[in-house]
């Protein structure tokens, strides 16, 4: 990635909105700009690249595809388990959003899908993988 901002740190406000207008996260609600490196991979690539070269008081409208945003859900993070082969399953309900822990020891967070009395199905896709994003963007400050 290349442009002005590539490695320095910079503090925007945004507003995130889905296709239909719905409103999924704004730093103006927050009042306190997001600050990230730019290019370092702490933002989806979307932002990042939108911000690379912008200038400070610029105002960017940008419209992502999953792609560029979150990534397309990947069949292979649905899991379907025994419930009686995971402690405490049981009581999840669908819709839940619940954390699990890999090999590492490191949590990550699942969402139920589907149970029934033997079986429950965990999606470990990130929950805005396969949508499209809306950012109006707001250049605050590069430091």
């Amino acid at each position: 990635m290349t442009g002005r901002n590539v490695g320095k740190t910079c503090r925007t406000h945004y507003r995130g909105t889905f296709n239909d207008g719905t409103q999924f996260d704004s730093s103006y609600d927050r009042g306190e700009p997001l600050e990230f490196v730019c290019g370092a991979g702490q933002m989806i690539k979307g932002f990042d690249a939108a911000v690379a070269d912008m200038e400070v008081g610029e105002i960017k409208e940008i419209h992502l595809m999953p792609e560029e945003a979150y990534g397309i859900p990947n069949p292979n993070m649905i899991l379907t388990l025994e419930i009686a082969n995971l402690p405490g399953s049981e009581d999840l309900e669908v819709g839940q959003q619940v954390y699990l822990t890999n090999q590492s020891g490191q949590p990550f967070p699942v969402k139920v899908t589907a149970k029934d009395e033997k079986m429950i199905t965990l999606d470990a896709n990130h929950e805005m993988a396969g949508k499209e994003l809306n950012f109006k963007i707001e250049l605050v400050e590069v430091k």
